[in-house]
């Protein structure tokens, strides 16, 4: 990977806050309940399901930045969907502001990253060995992928 296509990766997990507070804006709390399809989650969890994820690849980026070939941390995605503050009638601001807060200080981490960093290693449970440049390709799709989610339920049902 080029750094000008690292550069327009960090760009997009430091968009993700905005682009999440835009994708959900106006909704009211029978439409963040609603699954964006069949046995799917429902966008508020898809909020705090973003925030539980980047969470924890904000940790997974300084694990493989500070520790030799660590063992990413591992949690069930599915299980954390299903707790308390997870689901209605738990409000979505909250996560939020940690998207805000998360993304701000991992974008300008990954700025500063000298070259030879973004080929540090971590092991994940299910994709293997895995480099900051590749944590950062990952995590940039899955905001935006969430985020299109939420958006192409929206354009569907008329929101």
């Amino acid at each position: 990977m080029t750094s000008e296509e690292r550069r327009v990766l960090i760009g997009k997990v430091r968009a993700l806050p905005s682009a999440a507070e835009t994708a959900v804006r106006g909704l009211t709390d029978a439409q963040l309940d609603t699954p964006y399809g069949e046995g799917k989650w429902t966008v508020r969890q898809v909020v705090h399901h973003l925030a539980d994820s980047h969470v924890m690849a904000f940790a997974r980026t300084k694990q493989v930045l500070l520790e030799d070939n660590p063992k990413l941390f591992v949690y069930d995605q599915n299980d954390w969907a299903m707790t308390a503050d997870a689901h209605a009638p738990s409000p979505v601001g909250p996560s939020l502001e940690i998207l805000r807060g998360v993304h701000a200080r991992w974008a300008t981490l990954l700025e500063s990253l000298p070259e030879p960093a973004w080929a540090r290693k971590g092991l994940h449970f299910r994709r293997g060995e895995m480099t900051l440049e590749d944590l950062l390709a990952l995590y940039a799709r899955h905001g935006e992928n969430h985020v299109r989610q939420i958006t192409d339920l929206r354009a569907a049902r008329g929101w």
